[in-house]
């Protein structure tokens, strides 16, 4: 019997403010963090560390001993909490235009991102696609390591700092997760778990087009991933107005700069979506409410993050 489960969907993360047609793909991301692995249009359900090329897929089922937890006659059954697991309060006054911007998102998923990912799927390797996401998760070192080192974690920024010259160098520009393999690991912080961290609250849950689920504190915190990532001060026109930060590339070659964030931005996303194909299918087929369960997965989730 198949066994369905929840994956992180396509969060189209990290960009720059929406000023332009390139900052605005670039939104299409996730940039920072949010996952490795981590893109799906419909929701940003799970986050979890960056693939590796040889890795042990097969799932484990919840044993049929483990009762089920009760539930008030008033309140639905959550599927995907774990026993003993405390609920977290759902706070979503704006859930009338949430719901319409996620069935957007599930729209053009369905319609333009998900076909598209199919014909990557079909003509791209498996083991290049998990190289192709270990690259993009590489290249977000700098606020990993900052959000360590802002909430005092500093045995994790030296994790960060260590994964990334060891896949920079032995996993050749971080196609192949070496420090993975050697059980080189910690969570993944971003400015959003930084936030919590200080005791600031998540505040109403919205639904972002093109991009996801967020709380407004997180929200802000994608925000701060984004300045906090060299890699946009050193290619984004709109930053070159500001002498004090460094260029790389001309500000006279904007086609060739829009050319290449974009190109980057439509690979991750596809690539991402493609490795999720199967995944998000089973999401679909196996829940009645995808919208409420988007949500409870996605608050459970950062609530979660931030306690660790």
């Amino acid at each position: 019997m198949r066994t369905k489960f929840w994956c992180r969907p396509v969060c189209f993360r990290r960009s720059e403010y929406g000023i332009v047609l390139a900052v605005s793909l670039i939104v299409l991301s996730g940039c920072a963090v949010q996952k490795s692995s981590t893109s799906s249009l419909t929701s940003n359900i799970e986050q979890s560390n960056p693939p590796v090329l040889i890795a042990n897929t097969s799932l484990k089922t919840i044993p049929s001993a483990i009762p089920a937890p009760e539930v008030s006659s008033d309140e639905p059954l959550d599927p995907f909490a774990k026993p003993g697991e405390e609920a977290i309060e759902e706070y979503d006054p704006w859930e009338p235009l949430n719901t319409k911007f996620f069935e957007f998102n599930r729209q053009l998923d369905r319609w333009v991102l998900k076909p598209v990912a199919k014909g990557y799927n079909a003509v791209v390797p498996n083991i290049v696609q998990v190289g192709i996401s270990n690259i993009f998760y590489n290249s977000r070192v700098t606020p990993r390591f900052l959000n360590n080192i802002f909430q005092g974690k500093f045995k994790g920024a030296g994790i960060e700092v260590g994964r990334f010259l060891i896949n920079t160098t032995v996993g050749i520009g971080g196609f192949f997760d070496v420090a993975q393999r050697l059980n080189f690991t910690t969570p993944e912080e971003d400015t959003g778990q930084t936030l919590g961290f200080y005791g600031i609250k998540p505040g109403p849950y919205i639904m972002v087009p093109l991009l996801g689920p967020y709380t407004v504190r997180d929200l802000a915190g994608y925000a701060g991933d984004i300045a906090l990532n060299p890699i946009y001060w050193l290619i984004l026109p709109t930053m070159h107005n500001i002498d004090a930060i460094p260029t790389v590339i001309s500000p006279d070659e904007r086609v060739a700069i829009y050319g290449i964030t974009i190109g980057a931005r439509a690979t991750e996303i596809v690539n991402d979506r493609s490795l999720n194909l199967e995944k998000f299918q089973g999401v679909e087929e196996s829940t009645l409410d995808l919208y409420a369960a988007v949500r409870n997965a996605y608050l459970q989730k950062r609530a979660k993050a931030i306690q660790e």
